[in-house]
């Protein structure tokens, strides 16, 4: 993908879907949501991270760096396959995902379909699910026999598997996964499955005239299979417990600061084999999204590292990150790399010489420009043309639940800027964003659907409640998806026919 085409999208997460079995997924409303974007003139969508969710049900705590989340598999394929009885789905709420209740109730049915696999599945498609699983082996070998194991294990994280396991001995390796053979191959199906299913997707999406915009999380969980894969690649002591964290500095708004907790990498032995890992990692990436934004990128410049034994990030410091080698390492292998490097919160020169070293656009926050005066950067008159232009993410509230929150003096300053009230100023901040320079503008759904606060994705620092929302289909309507079609088309930024000019 170009990514100085002039162009603008959606930000959706997949699981913020509608449909009948608890959260969104690969399934008929995924089709039914590329066909709407056509619909508003739209030619992204970007989406959260697709990799399992961890602790918080968040998707930027994953068990994988390369798997994909189990619970976006759609069972209608599954059941058109003949491997599924069709599910009777409990009522689940749609308007949020109730994580307790549905992910047990849709990992019963992807067990149910694995057995319907099993028991019945074609010659063709017991071929295809073959050569997928040599195909993939570098990662998902590992992945299938973790979770595996960790189902064997109750659940405990891979540090309590005991030595052998906990050390990788090759011989119990291959004496746990003879073991566990059944429960192997279910995680190989579900994720054979995603990756299907995804493609198809894509496919669809992409002969739409529509691109898919990924999301790669800087850091690994802890408890994932990549740091049981790899724990040489990590700051570990003897018992496999990380001895610095990441997580970034007190400031003004968090006195103590923001400790995250996930591993740092040893980037002295990723370099030395050419930084393998995450030219794996990135080309994997690469099979899903036409393009992709890396979240936190000014830890490749330098991260926050924090002592494991510290409550909160008051003790931390700035270390020196990989830089140019990793991303110069990364495309000498794979060619031109189609990144948004995140580079928000507390931005350096080297972060911003990074960047540009690497030539990746940025991102410029809307709701983030009206606490200054008229020379921020992110003001649309300030912006330059590599940047994608955001009216928030998904850590930021609502465009209207913003309006009311903050200060007299930013509604103020906002109102006189885009000329608008409480009634239209999600209009008129995707209408600036449209209309601004930057490359690329990208605007959350709730903010196309004018919702308040409570229609928010994700509240940082905050655990429990995130993640949840969903849309569903009454909540839209003809009028969103006409509005965002003539701001599109006005602004350049797709097909300029559907203003229907008098000739």
């Amino acid at each position: 993908m170009d990514l100085n085409e002039r162009c603008s999208g959606v930000l959706l997460h997949i699981t913020s879907l509608p449909g009948p079995h608890g959260a969104g997924d690969l399934g008929p409303e995924a089709y039914r949501f590329v066909d709407w974007l056509v619909s508003a003139g739209q030619t992204i969508w970007q989406m959260l991270p697709t990799t399992p969710i961890g602790p918080g049900d968040s998707p930027y705590q994953g068990e994988s760096a390369f798997a994909g989340s189990p619970w976006m598999v759609a069972l209608e394929p599954l059941v058109a396959k003949g491997w599924l009885a069709a599910p009777d789905a409990p009522g689940f709420a749609a308007d949020k995902i109730d994580y307790r209740h549905v992910l047990p109730w849709r990992e019963a049915q992807l067990r149910s379909a694995a057995a319907g696999f099993a028991a019945q599945g074609s010659a063709a498609d017991r071929a295809a699910f073959a050569a997928w699983c040599a195909r993939e082996a570098a990662w998902l070998d590992d992945y299938a026999l973790f979770m595996a194991l960790r189902t064997a294990h109750a659940g405990q994280p891979w540090w309590r598997w005991g030595a052998p396991l906990t050390q990788r001995e090759p011989a119990d390796l291959r004496s746990a996964a003879a073991e566990n053979a059944e429960e192997v191959s279910f995680w190989r199906f579900v994720q054979w499955q995603f990756d299907e299913q995804f493609g198809r997707l894509k496919r669809y999406a992409n002969e739409r005239g529509v691109r898919l915009m990924g999301d790669l999380p800087i850091f690994v969980a802890h408890d994932s299979a990549d740091c049981w894969a790899r724990p040489d690649l990590y700051f570990f002591d003897a018992d496999y417990q990380p001895t610095v964290v990441a997580g970034v500095p007190p400031d003004d708004l968090g006195p103590l600061g923001q400790r995250w907790g996930n591993p740092l990498y040893r980037w002295d032995r990723m370099a030395a084999d050419g930084f393998a890992w995450w030219t794996a990692r990135i080309s994997r990436a690469l099979t899903q999204a036409d393009v992709f934004r890396i979240d936190h990128f000014r830890g490749f410049a330098g991260y926050f590292e924090i002592p494991a034994t510290c409550p909160d990030a008051t003790e931390g410091r700035w270390v020196e990150g990989p830089g140019l080698a990793l991303f110069t390492a990364i495309r000498q292998s794979l060619g031109d790399l189609p990144i948004v490097a995140e580079d928000l919160g507390i931005i350096t020169d080297d972060v911003h010489a990074l960047r540009e070293a690497c030539g990746f656009p940025g991102m410029a926050i809307l709701q983030f420009a009206f606490g200054g005066q008229g020379d921020h950067p992110y003001l649309p008159h300030n912006l330059k043309p590599g940047t994608v232009a955001y009216t928030g993410t998904h850590d930021n509230d609502t465009v209207l639940g913003w309006w009311h929150k903050t200060s007299a003096r930013e509604r103020a300053y906002a109102g006189s800027y885009l000329a608008c009230s409480e009634r239209d100023v999600h209009w008129a901040m995707i209408r600036a964003c449209a209309n601004s320079v930057a490359s690329i503008a990208i605007y959350p759904m709730q903010d196309v659907l004018g919702l308040p606060t409570q229609h928010r994705m994700n509240v940082p620092g905050v655990m429990g409640g995130n993640w949840e929302w969903r849309f569903h289909w009454d909540m839209v309507g003809a009028e969103p998806a006409r509005v965002l079609g003539l701001i599109t088309a006005a602004a350049g930024r797709g097909d300029f026919t559907l203003l229907r000019l008098p000739t």
